[in-house]
């Protein structure tokens, strides 16, 4: 059971490197991070509950209050990129000039 979770967030960590590396979508990228930050939440869930402990758990409520940080940050990126370039290519966003 807990080998299978850790198999899972292995798998679920490795689409999402794969969508970081692969997409030029800036909102794919952002959903792409949300699925590896919870495939390690699953990680920490799965490692405490091998050995018994509640630190999995606690790590997984860090991990939420940071992806919700990292996703209101996001979107505020998202919208002023849409909104200066009119659209979402992250190459644009590389060849931002003032």
């Amino acid at each position: 059971m807990i080998r299978d979770s850790l198999i899972l967030a292995s798998v679920l960590f490795a689409l999402g490197l794969a969508g970081v590396l692969l997409r030029r979508n800036v909102v794919f990228v952002l959903m792409s991070i949300e699925v590896m930050l919870n495939a390690a939440g699953l990680a920490f869930i799965a490692a405490g509950a091998r050995w018994q402990q509640a630190d999995g758990q606690v790590m997984f409520i860090f991990i939420l209050a940071m992806a919700a940080a990292e996703v209101a940050v996001g979107l505020a990126l998202v919208l002023a990129l849409f909104h200066h370039y009119k659209s979402l290519d992250a190459d644009e966003a590389s060849r931002m000039k003032g």
